[in-house]
């Protein structure tokens, strides 16, 4: 089965005390390494050995390999101490978390207790503190959406999550039981169809499903099947497939509260369907990730005798531990390889980086190493290796020691008080560290690309090629961020309030000022010509200032509204014809709005049977076999290598790692930039494949604007969602990494919190723990697509629906916060069109753009307020809120239910 796994995570920023910097840092993803920096006065052991002078590091990761990205806590503060000793200039000492997984079973078991009486239980043997997340369909529903069960079949413990599900915990029956376990008794005398569910662990947040979807288990014999039904069937015999259009949340819809009740009562011919229900007990694996605590310390000092800079690293880590390290000079963390000699159990790897084993420790308990480096050195990285699946780094980037205080974190030392007393100096040395630690997080996020999935493949020199020219990409990466980030001090800030933001083109962010409008809903396809429609609201479109139009998927789909593909050159649709769609891309561009084409990669629709009667074989144009469907999918028998993401179960899952593949989809692409004139894409499902495709795809395509949609569940417990969602966006930051933020990603955290904010008034959920706003747009917001709703949250598949009546406090939000925001195309022909008019005039006036600075000024129960680049101040809640007037005169410019938005006069 698969799991997606929900670890909490904690991001870095930055606290000032003193004239002090300390380094707050970042959380870990699951099957990672947490890295959680802190000061320590430990002594360290100094280990005597001799290396040559110089080098560089660097982690480099492969798809053919699985990484693992590495994330640091800000549960403690990593403080640079100058030791009382003089030739002592670094010590830190690193707790970090080792990530195993634990394996264990879980069951359904159907069973008869009397003539009438049924019952179904769901057992765990892994502990933890195990949740049901269930539901019932009811005779008569179509779709996947669930409803609330009769009270009668509610067990004990159990909590209704809104009207269409119910979390039930389980339990150990006795103190000897290996089982945690729940059971539901069956009302039989209803008519209730399948009972659906999830099993959730509370402690890890991770959600486990049944082959990527819930579980449903049938009591009557019609119950389509989709793939996820569980229990015996033969008494039912055989039931007709039903392929339709899945999503990947697991909360559905809302429906009316009375539906329960209608829907539970007796059914005249519901006891007859029942005859074939049968006793069943089905096991299936399951595991978790549980941490071990260890740590690493590290410390510098130079050797009064011989100038040489003296590393000592010491860790408790089990097994074998490589140091891959190198050394920096001149000023710049450029890698270089020094000349010999080397410290013995080093290899050199690539002519890029070095690698020492490090001795083990006499006791068995861990392993240590020195390094004997030139005094002209300025400093030394290093990441550990412990195999090859699993490195452990500092915050996305390599550890760095510095050799003297000027390089290595701001310090405060006696000569820095004795020359910085004025609060001006202090606040100097503040703004420069600052500025370093702004670099160093761009740097983390560019090369960043450890978050991919394991592949395999047959070729080692193909296996050669893709590791140096990931490697080559993240060394440019690098070199792009470094050269091209501005310095400079809050007085400089404020001096150029006025001045024009410079404009640079990435397919991550557009220019920058983007304001995406999604132009159709779920219904869209049902007139036939919407291309013609959507053409006729160009001039109206452009008007009210969007930048950017997002159309549907434009291929022949087995799915009328476009999400299940066949023939990819094939674009005449449900929504209109290829003449019509370029006709229509055409009008936009007219008009000054560029365009962009939903591509959907993960998953196609074959046309043909093998040998089996499975759908694997392709026509059309690309008529791939299924060398191109990922093996680990049993319900399409692909001869592909594994896949690199989740699976997506109700169509072939593409193997991206195919040469083939890619070569033939990268086509695509640049056929649809130049035959239709799409300027960029929006990209399904992207949970599916690894990042580092993305990144090739739009290498090849270069469009003006990418954006994925990275969907998975928020944190809860009991059915509240948690107010620290860090590990939620982690996943969506770590899926941007991937692509070397060569592509944006929907802000889902944004969303998530702003439906419980507004619903609950529970405004306080708006700022994260470091006063930040806590989605992706609190992280990156350059690269965060924030949103409020879309074809499948809202129109009328209505999946996860804003709150009503709240949604211009959405808008009031994404629509005055940095990040690209994206506009729903219901909301814009509706009621609040002249207030988002209003909203969308004030954005492009005061020129806010995805790297806007907030500033969040209020934030408690019932109200929050931000100020947003010093020129536009809002709030939303029914609290009281007014901007401050000291040095700004404010101006309400727009107001609505529960919010206001002022501007600088």
């Amino acid at each position: 089965m698969s799991t997606v796994p929900i670890e909490p995570l904690l991001h870095h920023s930055h606290l000032r005390h003193n004239s002090r910097i300390y380094r707050v840092t970042r959380g870990f993803v699951p099957c990672s390494l947490n890295l959680r920096s802190h000061f320590t006065c430990n002594k360290l052991h100094s280990i005597g050995s001799t290396v040559g002078p110089g080098m560089s590091l660097g982690f480099r990761s492969s798809k053919h390999r699985r990484s693992v990205a590495i994330r640091a806590s800000s549960s403690d503060t990593a403080v640079v101490e100058t030791s009382q000793s003089d030739d002592v200039v670094f010590k830190e000492k690193f707790p970090v978390q080792r990530i195993e997984k634990a394996e264990g079973k879980m069951y359904v078991r159907m069973k008869q207790v009397k003539e009438k009486n049924w019952q179904m239980s769901v057992g765990c043997s892994l502990p933890g503190k195990w949740i049901l997340h269930w539901g019932v369909s009811y005779v008569g529903d179509t779709g996947s959406e669930w409803d609330q069960p009769p009270e009668d079949m509610r067990p004990p413990d159990s909590i209704a999550i809104k009207d269409y599900a119910i979390e039930t915990p389980l339990k150990k029956l006795s103190e000897g039981d290996s089982f945690y376990e729940v059971t539901i008794n069956l009302n039989l005398e209803s008519s209730v169809a399948a009972l659906n569910f999830v099993l959730k662990d509370e402690e890890t947040g991770a959600w486990y499903q049944h082959k990527g979807r819930d579980f449903k288990v049938p009591l009557l014999a019609d119950v389509p099947d989709d793939g996820n039904l569980i229990g015996a069937k033969k008494g039912f015999g055989k039931w007709p497939g039903a392929l339709g259009k899945l999503s990947n949340i697991l909360l559905k819809a809302d429906e009316p509260g009375a539906k329960v009740q209608e829907k539970s009562k007796s059914s005249s011919d519901s006891t007859k369907e029942r005859k074939g229900l049968e006793e069943f007990y089905e096991e299936m694996p399951i595991s978790k990730h549980v941490s071990d605590d260890n740590s690493v310390s590290v410390t510098a000092r130079k050797c009064p005798e011989t100038s040489k800079n003296i590393v000592t690293v010491e860790t408790d880590l089990p097994g074998d531990v490589t140091v891959h390290w190198g050394v920096c000079k001149n000023g710049s963390k450029k890698w270089e390889i020094p000349a010999e000699p080397y410290p013995e159990e080093t290899i050199l790897f690539k002519k890029k980086a070095l690698r020492t084993r490090l001795q083990r420790k006499d006791d068995g308990n861990g392993s240590f190493g020195s390094f004997s480096l030139d005094g002209k050195l300025e400093g030394l990285c290093f990441v550990l290796k412990l195999n090859e699946n699993t490195w452990l780094n500092n915050r996305g980037e390599d550890f760095y020691v510095p050799f003297s205080i000027s390089s290595g974190l701001p310090v405060e030392t006696e000569t820095a008080q004795a020359s910085g007393n004025t609060p001006e100096a202090k606040q100097e040395v503040i703004d420069t560290a600052v500025t370093d630690e702004i670099i160093t997080e761009i740097r983390n996020l560019a090369i960043d690309i450890s978050s991919h999935k394991n592949q395999k493949t047959k070729v080692k020199e193909v296996q050669e090629n893709i590791l140096q020219e990931i490697e080559k990409l993240a060394a440019e990466a690098y070199s792009i961020f470094r050269s091209t980030t501005p310095t400079f001090s809050e007085a400089s800030v404020l001096e150029a309030e006025a001045d024009e933001p410079e404009i640079k083109i990435s397919s991550g962010t557009g220019s920058g000022f983007e304001i995406l409008c999604q132009g159709f809903n779920w219904e869209s396809h049902k007139s036939g010509r919407w291309y013609m429609e959507l053409k006729e609201k160009a001039d109206e479109l452009a008007s009210l200032g969007f930048t950017v139009l997002w159309l549907p998927p434009p291929t022949e789909s087995v799915s009328p509204e476009g999400y299940m593909p066949k023939d990819l050159y094939n674009l005449n649709s449900r929504y209109g014809t290829i003449d019509e769609l370029k006709d229509t891309v055409r009008r936009f561009h007219d008009v000054g709005i560029k365009v962009l084409g939903d591509a959907v990669l993960n998953h196609r629709c074959a046309h043909f049977k093998n040998q089996n009667g499975v759908w694997n074989l392709f026509g059309g144009r690309l008529n791939w076999d299924d060398r191109a469907v990922v093996a680990d999918d049993p319900h399409f028998q692909g001869r592909g290598n594994k896949s690199s993401g989740d699976n997506f179960h109700a169509a072939p899952n593409i193997d991206h790692s195919q040469d083939f593949v890619r070569k033939d989809i990268k086509e695509w692409l640049c056929w649809m930039r130049e035959e239709i004139g799409y300027d960029g894409w929006r990209l399904d499902f992207v949970r599916g494949f690894w990042g580092g495709y993305v990144k090739d795809y739009v290498d090849a395509s270069k469009p003006y604007f990418a954006v994925g949609e990275y969907w998975d569940s928020l944190s809860y417990t009991y059915g509240e969602m948690d107010y620290n969602q860090d590990a939620h966006r982690q996943r969506i930051v770590d899926w941007i990494n991937a692509t070397s933020g060569a592509a944006g990603a929907f802000d889902v955290t944004t969303k998530g919190i702003l439906h419980v904010a507004l619903q609950k008034c529970e405004y306080w959920r708006l700022s994260d723990p470091k006063g930040k706003p806590p989605g992706v747009v609190g992280y990156w917001p350059s690269r965060a697509v924030t949103f409020i709703e879309n074809h499948d949250t809202g129109s009328t598949q209505g999946h996860w629906r804003f709150p009503g009546g709240k949604e211009m406090q959405g808008y009031a939000y994404i629509l005055t916060h940095p990040g690209t925001p994206a506009v729903f195309f219901d909301h814009i022909f509706s009621d609040y069109r002249s207030e988002i008019a209003s909203l969308l005039s004030l954005r492009n006036r005061k020129k806010l753009h995805c790297r806007s600075e907030v500033k969040i000024d209020k934030v408690e129960r019932d109200v929050y307020a931000a100020i947003i680049d010093e020129k536009v101040a809002m709030k939303i809640g029914p609290g009281h809120y007014e901007p401050p007037s000291e040095s700004k005169n404010w101006s309400l410019v727009v107001e609505g239910r529960d919010y206001k938005v002022w501007e600088t006069s």
